[in-house]
């Protein structure tokens, strides 16, 4: 149990952070970093006062020591060029273990205020170490701070989540645990520490001997089995920084050598042997564009992550192993080909239960309605139905901030499934009722049968029945009513949907019409086809994007549908259902092109508030968004000002840094995304607007476009010369950028890098920039006209002041970023209640 002290230390060292850190998962990284170092300085101080000698800390690495850092008298400048040093080394030092080499690979300080650095010294300082389960709790509260989702869809699983389904595998002591995209670990550690617990002495009634006053957990299992338990657990991930968050965490429960690899589950085949006997996974649910291209050897042809993943987890059980999958609603219901062979092949082969968990259960890292996916290769194989499971509340309030409260249905479903596996491991055949409840015929008499309170079993014939293997367990329940408030119509009672008009391209004319496509408005026009204003939705290219045209007449596009008739509803209204419809999961598949089906859009159950409760709707959320556009703008439009003194030298930039532009390597087929030792490719849109770092990328170029390519190292700055023009970044990793981007490396010892980023980006700088761009419609920089921007170069001490100023300035300005977030909770929220828990994404429902 994390304790109060170690966890205020925490919230203190981020607090001091903050200002120069904003980054999250950068923050993560720093204390990390911090914790690991002091933690092999009082390993070698706990070996000295033994009688043993130093190991992390000895010849040219003594002078880096934890004591030395922290002596009086050392100023803060020493401190910091020290420490920085000291972590940018590490990788070096031959006497600490690959482990920790791997922790510490590309680490560096990416501040240079020594008494921020000297207050955070200070405050990991009090931490204390002692390989106890007390400070792997700590680290995995540290990593609770990882809130948003990341570039591939992945988030952090709530604690009692990944609990929960740990207990429903009960994975044992003798059995191999994989976690195929395991993040930082949760997963194997709920393992471990169950393990841990179903092998420890239950206390005598005295409360001594077995179990009682000398024991500890897990102190049944033998020192073979403790060993076993090291070599059985293995976690893969695609991030190399998920990968060492992941080594750490189960370094501090006890492993000593953890079985962690950076490894791409869905490209990469060199893993594709090895199989575990029990597979736990929450693995990320979004695809990058194009789709992810997977090897050849999965069972199911697709390019989309959720549904690899699933199918890797299926095929890689052994034959009596069990899986707990954690997937988006879409793999319980839509219709594309891929997504109903992976249900068949699941209902054939292992699926045993469905567990539907409430959406909000992943706030405030993501809203998205999730299920899991309980697989059992054994059980699947004697049983001839499947058991689901509806979770309404699961401890925790759904909203941003997840307050716990006394409603909690997983004990009663833990406890109602864990009877329903009973049952089919005694050998019963648990069938439904002809009325849709279940009983439980085989060995136990007549009228001793199983009907869960909050669940039905469902038999895999009635699942099949119609060719989609829907697994939604709402379908099959008899008389189910709709959750909302409104009632409940297909859509095709609400609009009609109409494909749009052909128009060749080249007989398009300049006019007051616009053309309205799958990516809006495309184009003009002297003629019209309709009157506004109207809803137009993507048909083909950007399936289901969503459109509201207000002009007064316009021209639908053929790659687009179109509100023919709104039947008296209002058009705004209508625009929000069309955008709450997973529409892209309607697709009919022609010519081997994707396009919205619109019969299949029709037959969508939607909620249909009357007209007036429509128009109230609208303005609460046009409300809502007002203020979100009204923060972006800020995020999007911040510069810090700098007043100049006029005894400041004025000095070029190119007396300063070294400016050279990106360069794209030729030819493209040296772009990669599936190669484990690429180098990152790092592209306009990695960067955060509003952010400071640029900390990841989504794709990579082989080590041979590399060499054509330019290279940067953490610490260096990027702008962008055309997109985002003018804004700039320091870079948190190190890669390869493309042309769309200049390199500025500082060569001088009379800058202060945070001054440095925030004079690139002031209104003095940008100035420059505008009068000297180059390029018609587009500005442009280039690396000539970066060299003569003049920049303001007052003394270290000025520079340093000016900092601290802009930096107060803009922790107000980032204040922008926690109101888009509320405010988009408040648009979740109104929409939540239109459509109570009734689910708008399934056709089907």
């Amino acid at each position: 149990m994390l304790d109060t002290a170690t966890k205020r230390r925490i919230d203190t060292a981020r607090d001091i952070l903050v200002g120069k850190v904003p980054d999250p998962k950068s923050q993560v990284e720093q204390i990390t970093i911090a914790l690991i170092y002091k933690f092999m300085d009082d390993m070698d101080a706990e070996s000295e006062e033994l009688g043993g000698k130093r190991k992390f800390f000895t010849g040219d690495f003594a002078r880096y020591g934890w004591a030395k850092l922290m002596r009086s008298g050392l100023g803060g400048h020493e401190t910091l060029a020290l420490y920085a040093e000291g972590i940018t080394k590490m990788p070096e030092n031959p006497g600490i273990p690959p482990l920790f080499r791997d922790i510490f690979k590309n680490a560096y300080l990416p501040y240079r205020d020594p008494e921020t650095l000297k207050s955070f010294l200070k405050i990991i300082d009090e931490f204390s170490y002692d390989h106890s389960e007390r400070l792997g709790d700590a680290f995995e509260y540290l990593l609770s701070v990882l809130g948003s989702q990341g570039d591939a869809g992945q988030f952090r699983t709530p604690r009692h989540i990944i609990d929960f389904m740990v207990e429903v595998l009960d994975p044992k002591k003798n059995e191999t645990v994989l976690d195929p995209a395991c993040g930082t670990a949760g997963f194997l550690i709920s393992s471990y520490k169950h393990i841990l617990k179903t092998n420890t002495s239950l206390p005598s009634p005295s409360g001594r001997g077995a179990g009682g006053e000398g024991s500890r957990t897990g102190d049944l299992l033998t020192p073979d089995d403790r060993g076993r338990l090291a070599q059985n657990f293995r976690g893969y991930d695609i991030s190399p920084d998920m990968v060492r968050l992941s080594l750490v965490n189960l370094y501090l429960h006890g492993f000593t050598d953890p079985h962690i690899f950076e490894y791409d589950t869905l490209t990469s085949e060199e893993r594709w042997n090895e199989f575990a006997d029990v597979i736990l996974a929450n693995p990320p649910f979004m695809s990058p564009k194009g789709g992810i291209k997977p090897h050849k050897r999965f069972s199911i042809q697709a390019k989309r992550s959720e549904v690899l993943f699933v199918d890797y987890m299926a095929e890689h059980l052994t034959p009596q192993g069990r899986a707990g999958i954690i997937v988006p609603e879409g793999v319980i219901f839509q219709s594309q080909t891929a997504y109903k062979q992976l249900r068949k092949l699941l209902v054939e082969n292992s699926l045993i239960a469905v567990v539907s968990l409430p959406a909000g259960c992943f706030n405030p890292y993501s809203g998205v309605k999730t299920s899991i996916l309980i697989l059992d290769k054994s059980l699947a194989k004697q049983s001839d139905s499947i058991a689901f499971f509806r979770v309404e509340n699961d401890g925790f309030g759904l909203g941003a901030q997840r307050r716990a409260f006394d409603k909690n249905d997983l004990p009663q479903v833990k406890a109602e499934l864990a009877e329903y596996l009973h049952r089919l491991r005694a050998g019963e055949t648990v069938e439904p009722s002809p009325s849709g409840e279940s009983e439980a015929r085989g060995a136990k008499p007549q009228g001793e049968g199983f009907q869960p309170t909050l669940g039905l079993i469902v038999p895999k014939e009635k699942i099949a029945a119609n060719g989609d293997y829907n697994l939604s367990g709402e379908r099959y329940r008899v008389g189910t009513a709709s959750a909302s408030i409104f009632p409940m119509v297909e859509l095709g009672e609400v609009i009609t949907l109409q494909r749009g008009y052909d128009l060749p391209k080249q007989s398009w004319l300049e006019g007051p019409h616009p053309i309205v496509g799958s990516n809006g408005v495309i184009g003009h026009h002297a003629e019209w086809k309709e009157s506004g204003p109207g809803v137009v939705t993507g048909r083909s290219g950007t399936i289901g994007k969503v459109h509201f045209i207000e002009s007064a007449y316009y021209w639908p596009h053929n790659t687009s549908l179109f509100v023919k008739d709104f039947k008296g509803n209002d058009p705004k209204f209508v625009k929000l259902l069309l955008e709450a419809i997973d529409l892209k999961s309607l697709g009919a598949q022609t010519a081997a092109v994707p396009s919205l089906d619109r019969k299949n859009a029709h037959r969508v159950k939607v909620p249909l508030p009357p007209l007036e409760v429509q128009k109230e709707i609208v303005v609460e959320i046009e409300g809502y968004q007002k203020v979100i556009n009204g923060a972006r703008a800020v995020l999007d439009h911040y510069r810090p000002h700098i007043p100049i003194h006029p005894d400041w030298p004025m000095v070029e930039l190119g007396e300063l840094c070294t400016i050279e532009r990106g360069a794209s390597p030729r030819p493209i087929h040296d772009f990669i995304t599936d190669a484990t030792d690429g180098v990152n490719w790092i592209k306009i849109g990695d960067a955060e607007v509003g952010g400071k770092y640029i900390t990841a990328t989504k794709e990579r170029v082989t080590p041979a476009g590399a060499a054509k390519s330019r290279r940067v190292k953490p610490g260096d700055f990027v702008l962008s010369n055309s997109m985002s023009f003018g804004r700039p970044y320091i870079m948190a990793t190190e890669g390869c950028i493309h042309d769309g981007w200049l390199l500025l490396r500082d060569q001088s010892d009379r800058l202060d890098k945070d001054f440095l980023y925030n004079i690139l980006g002031s209104s003095i700088v940008f100035a420059q920039f505008e009068q000297a761009a180059t390029g018609g419609v587009v500005n442009n920089l280039n690396s000539e006209i970066v060299r003569g921007v003049k920049i303001p170069l007052p003394p270290l001490a000025t520079q340093q002041a000016i900092v601290a100023e802009i930096e107060a300035e803009q922790a107000l300005v980032a204040t922008n970023r926690e109101l888009i977030a509320r405010f988009e909770k408040k648009i979740q929220a109104t929409l939540a209640r239109v459509w109570g828990e009734a689910a708008p994404l399934d056709p089907e429902f």
